[in-house]
Formats: structure tokens, sequence, C-alpha cells
């Protein structure tokens, strides 16, 4: 509210509110017998006429009553009444009134030079006042035992001897003085020898029930009633009398016999006389104002804070009962005549405070509403608050002697507690933390004492149950204003009432009462949780909420499996498979020692490496969570709650609340843990934990947390339900031609340059869709290790593939090789050269090979050979000529052919015959060449692959770049872990 200013640069409190002095409620009580009597502790505002007119306020009830006086005083009777009862109302100012005839009918000329009465002549059509006798008697001060007379004084003991004495002293006091004496009342004649002749007469009487109450025992009162008829019918019957009486006594607590005795007087009076009210709602602040203000009208600066509150109240008309069915005019006419306060202020005395027995209506409320005014002059310099008006919420119950005011109206201390503990007056009072701990929006308002203050206002303090209750309407309506962002207002409630001792709310209504609520009961049960009672509840609630079912019934099917609060690397198994890690709450995110253990879990397995890092992806809670708190306030509710005792002490407001209390509790709780689970860490393609956030998550999203983390994944990625069979050939490592099942779906899980598939059996499906699309072939190993394809470019179902070491898939080209019938493509001579003497025999052997390179049956043989003879077995017997001769093996239409030397000469170590079954070992070391190694292995090794007794020791070393290394060592030991070997590959 910037552009508005604040009330105190605008209207200027009087001297000793700036000031803030002490201010009695004496300040504001006007006793009029103490004026008459010129007493000394009557301050000069009441007792100078002067300064009196010039703070009052001069209501159109007051301005009638003076100048029909007036009139009757100068002897005119025509439409003018000779007796006037002033009727009870708020803010009515009864004694102030008869003050002001007091001082008006002893002013004579010099009245009309006062504030205000000339106003009063010209409406009773006379020129001057004329010197009056007048009389006062106030039934709360005269005592008829003790009696009233100075020395040389007759003793008065009658209300009629004390007028008759005030009237005209001695000679009028002889007209009653045997009535005085006897205590009987006067009569006609009596009554008109003790009124003075030839002056006006005027009789003032207040609070004339004190005395009836007092004497009630003794009968006087009925002879005051008596004397007070008489009076009126003499005076009705002259010009120059007149009488104005108020009945009720400000502060005496009513008794029905009180009751009956005031309504008998004012039947008595109206029958005789002129009841008048003294002042009007709309009038009541005027007299407020200019008590308690150096008052001079509503400025310009005044109206533009009018014209701002008027219209925000005219836009949320609908909102404010008080507004309701009022246009804009009356809106602004409402803000503009109780400024600087706003218009609950008042209004709330009017509606609800007035029921009160101890409500002492103006002298109580200006009493309040100047220590308000003090305070909060005080308050807005020194804390430079900017308040355009005195709102509602404002009062400083925080001020002892504001308090003390307070229930001094209230009849009853008894709310001390309740406002001290809740509201103000003590440095932990709950709205005072409430406002310390808020947003800043609400803490700079003070909104949680001001929306307290107000329900403790508006209902009624706690006293009466039929209007004790303040409604949200209510609390808009009071502390509403164009800059307040209204959602705060409900959002302050319900701090307030979680955790204030004595509101109380019911059907959306609130009040402050008596009896300590639920909340004090939940602080005492909160206190007693114990921490390992808290920790497991945590961890439950924690549980259930990630295993909960997802609204996706797809990904509850397939979801991650769980493992909680990990502590070590064990913790978590090593397989191909998508685990979700939770954390616990002594593992918060941002903290070194939580990434330290997440990055220990995704490397290791136990005292291994872990193979498959990619399937772990852990769920991280906030550093600083609400989560403990709420946890601690279920437990409690829940103790309460399972408490029988306590549940019976309880009202069916109070047991309804307590249900709903533990239902928001566990709703609560709820959320806690979906907000603060919100960070999720997997590792990166380049070897390292990602984080991902995923912002502000709750259980309206999905019922459960891993739900919401799979489809944030899913939706950035990072996993997949299905990979296709085009994208999965492109994964394909290089160095293999048939990709074992198993390994295929385990890749997924152990390298982080691939997405992690959400369901493991999914692969089945990729393969599936590559063996029907022809891009795949899916094939296995018989016993002497042969590819034998399966299926390719054919329908398959899901359930006829196998996860395994010894299932495959094959690209197309080889799938297609692998669909033709096997035939005989290669014929093999062993041994193929051999070196004889004459005569000598050599047993040859043929086998075949098929276009796969698997074994053929060659069937029959048929042998030639020069040199010498060769059987149908393979038998060759050398001839006696030495040379080089063929031997040939055709079986169909390949043949393959070796050589035979035939010499005398001794035949070399290891080219002469097998000597024996168990034959010599073939040895050879050396350094191949990488581009040669496929040649070398077909022309070199091949021929041995079909014997057990073939052995490859094998040892390779490979330059690789320090930012690729980690990568190759990983796609490096997955090969050798495909091809079943050992994988104790490193970097150096």
């Amino acid at each position: 509210m910037a552009k508005l200013k604040p009330w105190y640069q605008i209207v200027t409190p009087r001297e000793d509110l700036r000031e803030n002095k002490p201010i009695d409620a004496s300040e504001f009580a006007v006793h009029l017998d103490h004026i008459h009597r010129s007493a000394e502790a009557v301050p000069p505002v009441y007792r100078e006429p002067r300064q009196f007119f010039d703070r009052t306020v001069w209501t159109k009830s007051l301005m009638y009553l003076a100048s029909q006086v007036v009139r009757r005083l100068n002897g005119l009777t025509v439409e003018t009444s000779a007796i006037f009862n002033m009727a009870t109302q708020f803010g009515g100012g009864k004694t102030h009134s008869l003050t002001a005839l007091y001082h008006i009918a002893r002013g004579c000329g010099e009245a009309a030079n006062w504030r205000g009465l000339p106003e009063v002549l010209i409406r009773a059509q006379v020129e001057s006042v004329p010197k009056a006798a007048v009389a006062v008697f106030v039934g709360k001060s005269f005592d008829s035992l003790v009696g009233r007379g100075e020395d040389g004084e007759p003793r008065r003991r009658t209300p009629w001897g004390e007028i008759a004495w005030q009237l005209g002293g001695m000679e009028s006091f002889k007209a009653v003085e045997e009535h005085d004496r006897d205590f009987v009342e006067p009569k006609g004649d009596a009554i008109r020898r003790m009124l003075p002749k030839g002056r006006p007469v005027l009789i003032l009487m207040d609070e004339i029930i004190s005395y009836v109450s007092t004497y009630r025992d003794q009968k006087w009162g009925n002879k005051l009633y008596n004397f007070l008829d008489c009076l009126a019918e003499e005076a009705r019957g002259l010009k120059h009398v007149a009488v104005v009486v108020s009945i009720p006594a400000s502060e005496l607590e009513y008794t029905s016999d009180d009751e009956a005795d005031e309504n008998r007087f004012k039947k008595m009076l109206d029958r005789v006389g002129l009841a008048i009210s003294m002042s009007s709602d709309s009038e009541v602040t005027e007299i407020i104002r200019r008590r308690l203000f150096e008052w001079t009208g509503v400025s310009d600066d005044a109206r533009r804070t009018i014209s701002a509150y008027a219209d925000w109240a005219q836009d949320h008309a609908s909102d404010l009962p008080e507004m309701a069915g009022q246009d804009g005019e009356s809106i602004s006419d409402l803000f503009r005549s109780s400024y600087p306060f706003h218009p609950t202020v008042i209004s709330v005395f009017e509606r609800k405070w007035q029921t009160l027995p101890r409500f002492q209506r103006t002298r109580g409320i200006l009493r309040l509403l100047a220590l308000w005014v003090a305070r909060a002059y005080q308050d807005e310099h020194r804390q430079a608050f900017r308040e355009p008006l005195i709102t509602l919420g404002s009062a400083p119950l925080d001020d002892q002697s504001f308090r003390d005011a307070v229930f001094e109206q209230l009849g009853s201390d008894r709310l001390v507690t309740p406002v001290t503990t809740d509201i103000a007056g003590r440095k932990d009072s709950h709205a005072i933390r409430l406002d310390r701990e808020a947003t800043d929006d609400i803490k700079q308002l003070r909104l949680h004492q001001k929306v307290a203050t107000t329900i403790f206002f508006e209902s009624n303090g706690g006293q009466s149950q039929t209007k004790a209750e303040a409604s949200p309407s209510d609390v808009r309506a009071a502390l509403g204003n164009p800059d307040l962002d209204v959602g705060n207002i409900e959002t302050v409630l319900g701090g307030l009432l979680s955790n204030c001792y004595y509101l109380v709310s019911e059907q959306n209504r609130y009040r402050f009462g008596l009896i300590p609520n639920l909340n004090q009961m939940l602080v005492n049960r909160r206190a007693n949780i114990r921490a390992e009672d808290l920790e497991a509840r945590v961890k439950r609630e924690i549980t259930e909420l990630f295993n909960a079912m997802p609204q996706d019934g797809y990904r509850h099917k397939h979801i991650p499996g769980h493992r909680f609060f990990p502590s070590k690397s064990n913790d978590i198994p090593d397989r191909a498979q998508l685990v979700l890690a939770v954390m616990g709450y002594d593992t918060p995110y941002g903290e070194s020692a939580t990434e330290r253990l997440l990055d220990s879990l995704v490397r290791e397995s136990g005292s291994s490496a872990r193979a498959f890092k990619s399937a772990i992806f852990f769920c991280v809670p906030e550093k600083v969570s609400a989560v403990s708190e709420d946890a601690r306030s279920l437990l409690a509710w829940e103790d309460i709650s399972e408490d029988s005792e306590s549940v019976s002490r309880l009202d069916e407001s109070q047991k309804r609340t307590l249900k709903g209390n533990l239902e928001r509790a566990k709703r609560d709780l709820k959320e806690s843990i979906f907000r603060s689970y919100r960070h999720v860490y997997l590792l990166e393609k380049d070897n390292k934990l990602r984080h991902e956030d995923l912002g502000q998550i709750t259980s309206s999203q999905d019922s459960s947390i891993t739900g919401l983390i799979v489809s944030s994944l899913l939706s950035s990625d990072i996993i997949t339900t299905y990979v296709g069979p085009t994208k999965l050939a492109q994964y394909w490592p290089a160095a293999i031609n048939e990709w074992s099942t198993q390994a295929v779906r385990d890749v997924f899980f152990a390298s982080p340059s691939l997405p992690r598939i959400l369901d493991p059996d999914s692969i089945k499906r990729t393969i599936v869709n590559g063996v029907t699309q022809g891009v795949l072939g899916y094939a296995h190993k018989d016993h002497e290790g042969q590819l034998k394809l399966d299926y390719f470019e054919e329908p398959v179902v899901e359930t006829a593939i196998e996860i395994g070491e010894d299932s495959f898939i094959l690209h197309a080209a080889l799938a297609r090789k692998l669909k033709e019938p096997p035939r005989l493509a290669t014929l093999e001579l062993r041994p193929d050269s051999v070196i004889l003497k004459p005569r000598d025999s050599a047993e040859m052997h043929v086998s075949g090979r098929d276009q796969y390179g698997g074994g053929y049956d060659v069937g029959t043989v048929d042998w030639s050979a020069s040199g010498g003879s060769i059987t149908r077995d393979g038998l060759f017997t050398a001839h006696e000529a030495e040379g080089v001769y063929e031997i040939s093996a055709r079986s169909g239409k390949i043949t393959t052919h070796g050589t035979v030397q035939i010499r005398s000469i001794p035949v070399p170590d290891g080219l002469g015959p097998k000597p024996s079954e168990d034959g010599q070992r073939l040895l050879w070391s050396g350094e191949v060449p990488a581009q040669k190694w496929m040649n070398f292995y077909t022309q070199v090794l091949s021929r041995f692959v079909a014997s057990s007794a073939l052995r490859l020791q094998v040892s390779f070393e490979a330059k690789t770049n320090n930012e690729q290394a980690e990568r190759s060592l990983e796609d490096t030991r997955r090969a050798l872990r495909d091809l079943g070997l050992d994988t104790n590959a490193r970097i150096e």
C-alpha cells in the first residue's frame, strides 16, 4: 500500500495519546455530581464549559434535547416537553448529555459563545439562555443513611431534600424539611413551594436505579418513584421547569429486581414525558474521533484511502457480510464515517460486545480505543508500520494495560491465558511465533496476530455461546485491503488452528474458548514420541509410498525392484533388472557423504566390481524436510485417538476435530514424503553419476513415488519400454557375429551409454520383431558348438525365445546363409604331407565340412595315388622309386590333395607317420599382425577346431586415448564376458 499514506500522517491523535501517557478510565467517565460540586479531580475538559464543548460532538439527539430544554427554560411550552427520559443505547453518552445541559443552564449569556450553542439557540428559536436554578441528583453518589450537608447546612437525607437545597437553599429546603426528616415523599403543593419563584428550573437526575437498588430493602426506591412521578406531573404544568432523567447505572450488575424497577421507572417517565436516544450509530464514530484526535474532518489523503478500500470492498462484496446488498456509495460512506478506523473496529462492539453484561459502551470503548490509538501511534513510528487504517487485527493485545481494559469490559479475566498463549503478550505466543516463521508477505503484515486478534474480538471474547464465533468472511472483512492476498488468510487460519491451544473451529466458525483444545494434547503427546518409533514409522511410510500401485497398470506390472535404505554395496543385488535404491533421511541430497556412498554403491557389489551399473538408480530425499515433524504429529494423534480415557473427555465437536486432525496428519506426512523425494541419481554415459530433479511432486500426480520417477525417466528417454530391432543392431559389438540373448539383455543394464529397459523380458519382443522383419536371426549352438538357425524371416512367438548363453541373435546376412541346408563344402586330408621310405605305409584320413564350417559325413571316398598304392580305407604303400608323388581323395564333386615324398634317407622327426594312438604335439608361437588374424585363424587353426586337442593361449595389447580408456575397457570386458572368457583385461 505504498500509494496510500498511513493514518498517522493524515490525522493526529491528541497530545496525551501521542506521548503515550497512562490513560485512566476516569478520563472518559463524566461524573455529574463531581462537576456540580467542583471536585478537584474533575478534568478541565469536563469542568470548564469551553473545553467541554470544544470536544463535544453535537449529535442530532443532543442538539434536539438541548434546544428543547432551552425552550422550556425560556417558558416556551408549544411542542416542548418538560420531562425527558434518556434511553439506553451503545455510545449514547447520557451522562455527557446531562453535563452539557448543566453547563448550558448555568452559562446564561456566556453560553452563546461556546461551540455549538449558537445552533442550539437558533433551533430553540430563542435569543439567549436564561439564568436557571440547577439541581443534580446522581443515584450512585447520594447516601441517604449519612445524608449530605456541610457545616451550617441542614442535613439532607432524601433525594427531594437534596434537590430542594440545590435549587433554592434554605428557602426551598424548608418546603420539604419535614418530608426529608420523616422520609416521606412530597407531593404537588410541597413540590411547587420548593421550586424557586421567578427563575427557570432544571433538575438533572442520573443513574437513579443505583439508588433504588441500594435501598430496596428499606422501600426508599418506591418513595423516589412516587416523588419523581409527582415532580413530573408538577413540571408539566409549569412553563419554566425541565426535568431530565437517566435511569440505568453504568456499572451495576443487574438483577431481576433491578430490571423490573428500571422498566417501572421507564414506563412512568415515558407516560409523562419524552423518551430520547442520545446518539445514532452513525454518530458514534464522530464522538470517538473528536475525543481521540485533533479532528478537522476528512482530508483529500483520507478520501484516497477511503476510495481504495471501498473499491476493494465492493469488488469482494459477495465475500463480505457487512457489504452485502450495498452499492459503492454506501460502502464509501461506511468507510468515511469510521475513518481512521476500519468500520469493523466500531461495528464489532455494536454487533457483539454490547450483549456483555459489563460492557460500558461509550466510556469503555473510548478507554479501549484511546489505549489502542496511543499504542498504534507509537508502533507505527517506531517499527515503520504504514497501515492506512486502524484495523481490528491491530488491537495491541500484547500491551498489559490494553488487555486489562479489554478484560474489564468482558467482566472477567479468565481469557488471560488463552490470549497470552495463542495471540500476544509473550515472546512465544503462537501467533507471534507463526509470524516469525512465516513467508515474508505474511510476516511483514503480522497476519497471524491480526487474524487471531480479529477472531478474539469477533467471537465476543469466548464468554457467550450465542455469537461466540468468527467466520472467515468476518476475518476477510476486518483485514481485507487493496494489497492483501486474501488467500493468505485461509493459510493463516489453518496455521493458527494447527498450533493454538485455545482456538476452536466448528463448521468453519472460529472462537477462542477457555478450555485447552486438542493442540495442547498434541504437544504433550509429541514430546513423548520415542526416536526409534519415529524412525520406524517414517521408514514404513516411505516403503508404502514407493511400493504403492502406480496409476499406470503397465508400469505397475514392470515396476523396478526396490532396495530401501542401503548402506553398503551388497545391499543391492548385481543383476540385469532395474533397481530403485531408496535412500534414507540420514543420507540427504546435497551432502558429499551421500554422493560418496552412491558412487560406492553403483560401482561395487560386495568385494567385486559391479557388472550391472546402469541397472541402479537412486532416489534421495531433501536435506531439510518436514517429514520427521509430520510423522511425530501423526504418531501423537494416533496415540490420542487410541487413548479411550482421553477421548471420553472430549465433546462431540472435539471428537470430530480429532478425527479430522488424524486424517490430515496422514495426508501431511504423505505429502511431505512426496515433496522430499525429488532427487534421482543414475550413471551417465561419462561413467559419472547424473542428478535429475523431479521438481515439486505430489500424491495427486500419482499414488506411487516410484510411478512418478519412472514416468519422469521414461519421458526423458533415460528408461525405455522397448528397443526396436533396427536400434538394437546399432548397439551390436563389432567383434562378434553371433550375440547371445543373455548378453543382449545384459548390455542394457551394464552400459550407461545405452537406454535402460523397464522390462528385461521386453528384449524377447525385440527379437521376435527382428526375426519377423528379417532384421535378425535367432539360433542356438549344438553340442559341438555349431550354430543352428531356429527362426528367420518367419512368424515366431515370444515364448519360443530363450534368454541364455546358448541362444543367439545373428545379423541378417549370417542368418540367411544358415538358412540354406548343410552340404559338403570342403574335404580335409590328414596328413596332407608325409615322407616315407620305400615300401613303408601311412594311413590317410578324410573329413568333410559343410558351408557353415560344421562337420559333414563324406560318405564313400574315391582314392587315387601315384608313387604307390592306396586302399579304399586310405592306406598308402610306397613303391621303390624315390620322388614326390600326389595322393587325391574325392567325394562327390569335391576333391582334396596331399603329397608323399619317398626317399631312402632317414625321415626327420615329426614328418613320419603317426607313431601311436596318443599322437604328438604340434606347437607354434610367434606374433601375428592384427590385419592377418582372421587369415591366421582360417588357414592355420580352423583345421584343429573340431578336435578338442587344440589349445590357444592369447595375449594382446592395444593403445587407447585417455578419454576413451574407461569406455574401451568396459566394452572389452563385456565382449569377453559374452564369450564366456575371463574378464581380467586392465588399463595400465
